[in-house]
Order: C-alpha cells, then structure tokens, then sequence
C-alpha cells in the first residue's frame, strides 16, 4: 500500500514537471534537466550546496563518510525524491553528506530560493514534499535503532524487506529487486562488514529464502517476515 501511495505522489510530482517545463523556468529560471550516467555524483559531503535536486528516474544513494573513514549508506531515494540544500546556505554550511547515481538517473536541478518560491505556490506539492521527508526521517530512525539493538541477521533482513518495499516487483517467490545492488553496497545499508553480510545471503540463499545473480535480487518476503516474528 504505501508504494502504491509513494508511486501516485511521484506521477504528480513529475507531472508538474514535465506538463510545461519551458513555463515552470519563465518562473523559476534556475530549474534545469540533467541526465547523469552511474556513478555519477550530484553533491559531495563538505560541498556548501545551494541547489536541490527532484529525481526524475532512478535511483541515488546518500552516504556520510565517518570520521575513521568508513562509509555509512543513509538512504536511496527514487524517483520523485527530493535532496540537497533545504535551508538558505548562505552562510556557506558544508553538506554532510554525499549523493551518488546507482545508475543512469535523471533530475531536474533548483536553486533554493526558486525551490521557496515554488512550495509557496503549489501548496499540494509541498505537503507531498513535507510527507516524503517525514517518511525518509522515520526510515533513518529505523534503520538506526535497528543498527543499535539488532544482530546483523536480522538487520539484513530487516534491509531486504525494506527494500522490497521500495523497489519491489512481485514475483513468483516473492519479490524480484528492480535495483542492482553488490554486496559491499547491502553490507553498507546494513551497517556490518562485506564478508559478514555475505555469509548471511549465501546462507539464505541455501535455505530457499533468497535467490541473487550478477542483476538482480529475489526474495522470498513472508520467510524473512516469519524471521522476525520468531
């Protein structure tokens, strides 16, 4: 249900958009298309960004890099997500944290004075915003008490479901990932080494619970749930 939720404020959102952009930038000059192939970055953490940026399609991830140099996956966003600079950065405060393309996404670009400007005058699109980032705030929280109380098994499984959620489509065992991920890039979302999160998948997948190939991952959501519950 909240996918099918998600994927209607994201039609509307890029139908805002893609209605009239040549009028939205007589408005809001600063708005621009941008497509970016894998790997590519769209701020750094300690850049002092003034812009944000409304995904289109595809798929970014937001990760913080520790003081000791390990890297922390925050989140992944999809289309019609919104990150970047939501305060005046006029005072020239770093970003903390760094958003990368997991592979070919497209976005439109706006400055944070425009972007003011426009939640002021579609009030619909605003609230949409507003929702969107209560629920990305209430999966952080999750993800980091889950981080905090939980052995890696469960927090992998807790991960995967999440991500079934998110990116999901139905299948016949349960649900095929629509996203490419390596192992390193889930053992990151975990919070846990690349070894043991490999173990942990292999083992599952010898069980019958998870099926996983150089493209996708397959999961079998009602055998990690019954995981949980035990």
């Amino acid at each position: 249900m909240q996918s099918i939720v998600r994927d209607a404020k994201s039609r509307l959102i890029n139908e805002i958009f893609e209605r009239d952009l040549n009028q939205l930038q007589k408005v809001y000059p600063s708005i621009q298309e941008i497509n970016v192939s894998k790997n590519a970055f769209l701020y750094h953490q300690g850049d002092r960004c003034s812009n944000l940026f409304w995904i289109k399609n595809g798929i970014v991830k937001l990760s913080h890099i520790a003081e000791q140099g390990s890297e922390i996956t925050i989140d992944l966003l999809k289309r019609g997500d919104v990150t970047g600079c939501f305060q005046n950065n006029s005072a020239g405060q770093e970003i903390d944290e760094t958003a990368q393309t997991l592979g070919e996404v497209n976005y439109y670009r706006i400055a944070y004075g425009d972007f003011k400007t426009m939640m002021s005058h579609q009030a619909e699109l605003a609230w949409h915003v507003i929702e969107d980032m209560y629920a990305r705030r209430q999966r952080v929280e999750r993800k980091l008490r889950t981080i905090l109380t939980q052995p890696i098994e469960v927090r992998v499984v807790t991960t995967l479901l999440d991500l079934a959620e998110m990116f999901g489509i139905r299948c016949s065992h349960g649900y095929t990932l629509e996203i490419h991920l390596t192992q390193q890039e889930v053992a990151d979302l975990v919070g846990a080494s690349r070894s043991v999160v490999s173990t942990i998948l292999n083992d599952f997948r010898n069980r019958g619970m998870l099926d996983y190939t150089r493209d996708q991952i397959c999961i079998n959501d009602a055998a990690f749930i019954n995981i949980l519950e035990l």
